[in-house]
């Protein structure tokens, strides 16, 4: 039987040449980068992590990771504590070393590209309560992988746990681990939103430990059943890997969207990363069109997949903040290891 394969919106190809890939290779020999910068590390504050279920908190891991606490949920994305990135070393220790993680409720999967979906992390965090979400066409390979609950999800669908809502939304992007499955599940990003007037704590534990078929219950819920109040968590964008795309402004008109996790790296050589990875200039772009309020960079600083260095696209995010006037309190940068607390839903200046 024939292998479905993915495509982006209006089929945007990413497809490169060999001849593409030689030309990149000779420009590299010829840059001299600086990786003097490195990201702040930040002791992280594990005592107050592993005792909250209460407050909206996100922390950075490094690259896409985060561990998210989200009413009452703990969860993680694109789980990736690997030392080495194909020859790479990674270039600064995770901000929680694995095994200091809080039990997860949720792990949630943007795409299976190495540097966001890696089994020994994942198989490391896995407990028999942790649901794995995983985009369209890639939830038998994870079976296949051993972990059984895991659900997959198309552009669009959502799924309901506890009082979260997570709705899987689309990104410009592609995928492949083998020579033979390039494109065969896709990728996308996820937006988190609170569900009910109830506290998630609240909620019969039997709502938390739903089985993966019965946690489709609620999918395809209606935006017009959220009510939010004064104190609920804002809603956050997990944006996942992606180039510029109109669909930014799409996601921003469908949510009230608080927090947007945003890329920022990997960009260069521009003329050939242009339709897989924004530029910083264009991550901001896609979070004025988001109409988020806060936008927290990601995908830079852990590992050189790219030309761009850490502190090369920190530069030119911040020179195009200023261009664009944006204020300075609605760039949150953090380190690794550094947890924001989100006590409640507000207007930024």
């Amino acid at each position: 039987m024939a292998k479905i394969r993915y495509n982006n919106i209006d089929n945007v190809s990413t497809d490169k040449t060999l001849k593409e890939f030689k030309q990149w290779r000779e420009q590299r020999r010829r840059k001299v980068k600086d990786y003097s910068y490195k990201v702040p590390k930040h002791e992280p504050e594990l005592h107050y992590l592993h005792a909250n279920r209460e407050e909206t908190t996100i922390t950075w891991i490094g690259h896409s990771t985060f561990l998210i606490q989200y009413y009452g949920l703990n969860m993680v994305t694109d789980p990736v504590w690997a030392e080495k990135m194909g020859f790479q070393r990674r270039l600064g220790d995770p901000g929680i070393p694995i095994q200091d993680i809080p039990p997860l409720d949720v792990i949630l999967i943007s795409h299976s590209h190495y540097d966001h979906l890696h089994l020994a992390s994942l198989r490391k965090l896995i407990t028999a309560k942790t649901l794995l979400i995983v985009p369209d066409g890639l939830r038998r390979k994870m079976i296949r992988k051993g972990f059984h609950r895991c659900q997959e999800m198309k552009w669009w669908e959502n799924i309901v746990l506890g009082g979260v809502k997570i709705t899987f939304v689309p990104a410009q992007h592609w995928t492949r681990r083998t020579l033979f499955d390039t494109n065969t599940s896709h990728w996308g990003g996820y937006v988190l939103e609170p569900k009910h007037t109830v506290r998630a704590s609240e909620e019969s534990a039997a709502a938390l430990e739903m089985s993966v078929d019965d946690s489709f219950a609620g999918q395809h819920t209606h935006s017009d059943e959220l009510t939010p109040q004064e104190g609920w968590p804002p809603v956050v964008y997990f944006v996942g890997d992606t180039g510029y795309f109109k669909e930014f402004k799409t996601i921003g008109e469908r949510f009230d969207i608080g927090v947007t996790l945003m890329p920022i790296g990997a960009y260069d050589p521009e003329w050939f990363m242009t339709s897989q990875h924004v530029t910083p200039e264009e991550a901001l772009q896609g979070f004025v069109e988001t109409k988020s309020q806060l936008m927290v960079p990601m995908h830079y600083g852990t590992f050189k997949l790219a030309d761009d260095t850490p502190k090369e696209a920190l530069d030119r995010l911040e020179s195009e903040r200023k261009r664009l006037g944006i204020a300075a309190q609605r760039i949150r940068v953090l380190g690794h290891g550094e947890t924001l607390r989100i006590r409640q839903e507000r207007e930024m200046p």
